[in-house]
């Protein structure tokens, strides 16, 4: 739902702007201007109070307008940005379960899902890949199917990660896609880790800022989704539970996929970065939820064309 959209949008703004009178005093730091930085700042917490308020039938005025006249002008940027990424593509679309899956399983569970997406639904993963998206994300998605990411051999190549950092640098321009997705999709994690590291030396920025400017859309989000899984698995996960108990309705599905899936792999690591990013257990947050637990259904995702058997 817009908050902007005809009289109510127009009201609102009324409203916010009638918010944003002079402070009653200076404060000790000789600063007159209308708002001050919020100390207990946290961009996730007011996105997601941002994204609560626009839910449903209404809108609640009372939120939002606590939120954008209560925070500075960094903090509302870091707010529009982050309420931007999450509403470009949700958790729970099709093809962010895809890059999720293709990105974080070792190559033999990745084959073992793409034999079960086919027995299922009686076509190639690749297939539908290629019917429901296009562009970088396409391209990111068909390359991480394939499975060729280079092995590590335990050997730093030096001389690759400079000449992949030079590739990355240069390719900010238009038509340099194809050096995004071989980079990203074909070399080793580790590689990968210094390159990311690296990066940031030499240009004095992280590349996800590279990332946010250069793309846009579902492409942005799938390479930032990439980052945090080279970067940091368990805290990628740790983020992707959050957001899936933040929810509106909580997201279910997404919180059975994960922790299953992960159970036997990284799940005690993925439960201290929670603890660490969120400041509580995840055992905790999940307890707010139980007895609510439904299990997950089994509609097919909209990339499959058949509604045989559950998805992968």
């Amino acid at each position: 739902m817009s908050v902007t959209h005809g009289r109510m949008g127009l009201s609102l703004t009324q409203e916010i702007l009638s918010h944003l009178g002079l402070a009653n005093k200076t404060a000790a730091w000789g600063t007159l201007g209308t708002l001050r930085t919020f100390l207990s700042f946290s961009v996730d917490k007011d996105v997601q109070r941002l994204l609560k308020a626009i839910a449903g039938q209404g809108v609640d005025r009372i939120a939002i307008l606590d939120v954008l006249t209560n925070r500075s002008r960094e903090q509302r940027q870091l707010i529009s940005r982050a309420f931007h990424e999450r509403t470009q593509q949700g958790s729970g679309s099709a093809e962010d379960v895809a890059l999720e899956i293709l990105a974080t399983r070792t190559p033999p569970q990745l084959q073992e899902c793409l034999a079960v997406y086919k027995h299922n639904f009686q076509v190639d993963a690749a297939e539908d890949i290629k019917s429901e998206t296009r562009g970088i994300l396409r391209d990111l998605l068909l390359a991480l199917a394939k499975g060729g990411r280079e092995a590590y051999t335990g050997i730093i190549d030096y001389n690759l990660a400079a000449q992949d950092i030079q590739a990355l640098k240069q390719a900010e321009g238009p038509s340099t896609e194809r050096t995004w997705v071989l980079v990203f999709t074909q070399r080793n994690p580790e590689h990968l880790v210094r390159v990311l590291n690296q990066y940031q030396w030499y240009t004095g920025h992280e590349l996800e800022k590279t990332v946010r400017a250069r793309f846009h859309g579902a492409a942005c989000v799938a390479l930032l989704n990439l980052a945090s899984v080279i970067r940091n698995t368990p805290l990628y996960f740790a983020d992707k539970l959050h957001q899936a108990l933040q929810e509106t309705e909580p997201n279910y599905q997404a919180l059975m996929r994960i922790l299953i899936s992960r159970s036997e792999t990284d799940l005690l690591s993925i439960r201290a970065e929670f603890r660490k990013k969120f400041g509580k257990s995840l055992y905790s947050s999940l307890q707010e939820i139980s007895g609510k637990i439904r299990e997950p259904g089994t509609t097919r995702p909209k990339m499959a064309r058949s509604s045989k058997g559950p998805s992968v």
